[in-house]
């Protein structure tokens, strides 16, 4: 049986059960954070965390995946901490976000690929773990979004690929769906030598261009309808007829659904984010997004293909 990493160590990818793959605990700005830890009140973070823990298991979510790298705040110590609290599986990643989706610092852009991909399998095999505590990567994180395939942006997908090649992770790369991204990602891949099926495409739910989607999923990768509730890039109301119909066209068993919900997100001051992105929880799916799918003809059999299955055979491609 394959194996899955979690903060509390492997476990049979059989007993990762019902998985939300993109939400966060954090996401925030690592520099400020450690520079300036007097902005920050880590109980009230602490407490959101919480929050957002217990309220998708009381939803019926076992598996929690956190898609946290270098650039958000990754802190796998915390992770685990507050996912032993809960009672939930969580599951971390290693890999760069981008600062700004643009350029890499200073250390990591005067060397080569092969030195950052040494960093992303550190995370990954090494007893060490992530930042020392023991927990190992069960995935590879890069981003590419409105600037495009910088010569950075380039560097980080190409290093993620000869990690995932040297280790078997699978990848999970942001993409922008306006800036057509995700088909120029997937050519990295590609290029490197990548098998399509190891790779999730994040935020192709950001737009309802069905010939897109298809073209991303000609590729051959799996693709990340984990943006509901994100009204700023796309309202519900174009999100839902895209997924229904995505479902229709027989797409059921390429299709994984989040709300890339952030229980702390520092980009912002808090109440802003409440009065923009009022329907902004990983709840938000279960609640809303999910009884109204059943409405329209999306069945409980189907909606456990996207939950239970595929998470699960992304996870151990």
């Amino acid at each position: 049986m394959p194996q899955v990493e979690t903060t509390a160590g492997p476990i049979d990818a059989d007993q990762l059960g019902r998985t939300l793959v993109h939400e966060h605990l954090i996401s925030a700005s690592e520099s400020v954070r450690y520079q300036y830890p007097h902005l920050y009140d880590l109980e009230e973070e602490r407490r959101r965390s919480l929050d957002a823990l217990r309220g998708v298991k009381e939803r019926g979510v076992d598996t929690f995946v956190d898609p946290g790298c270098m650039d958000l705040a990754r802190d796998a110590a915390l992770s685990r901490e507050l996912a032993a609290e809960v009672g939930l599986q969580m599951v971390l990643c290693t890999g760069v976000y981008g600062q700004h989706y643009t350029f890499l610092p200073h250390y990591f852009q005067n060397r080569d690929e092969d030195h950052l991909a040494d960093a992303f399998v550190h995370d990954i095999e090494h007893d060490e773990g992530i930042q020392g505590t023991g927990i190992k990567a069960a995935f590879i994180k890069c981003a590419a979004d409105e600037p495009g395939i910088t010569p950075d942006v380039e560097k980080v997908h190409r290093a993620a690929a000869r990690a995932s090649l040297r280790t078997g992770r699978p990848i999970m790369a942001h993409s922008r769906p306006a800036s057509k991204t995700g088909l120029e990602q997937m050519r990295l891949f590609i290029d490197e030598g990548v098998d399509p099926r190891k790779v999730q495409l994040a935020h192709t739910g950001d737009t309802d261009d069905l010939d897109h989607i298809e073209a991303l999923l000609a590729t051959g990768a799996w693709i990340g309808l984990d943006r509901f509730g994100i009204d700023l890039f796309l309202p519900d109301d174009r999100r839902m007829p895209t997924f229904v119909e995505l479902v229709k066209r027989g797409y059921t068993d390429r299709i994984q659904l989040g709300c890339d919900a952030v229980a702390n997100l520092d980009w912002f001051p808090p109440e802003l984010v409440t009065q923009m992105l009022p329907k902004w929880t990983s709840v938000h799916l279960f609640d809303d997004i999910l009884p109204a799918a059943r409405e329209q003809g999306v069945s409980d059999e189907q909606i456990a293909v996207m939950l239970d299955e595929n998470p699960k055979a992304w996870l151990t491609a």
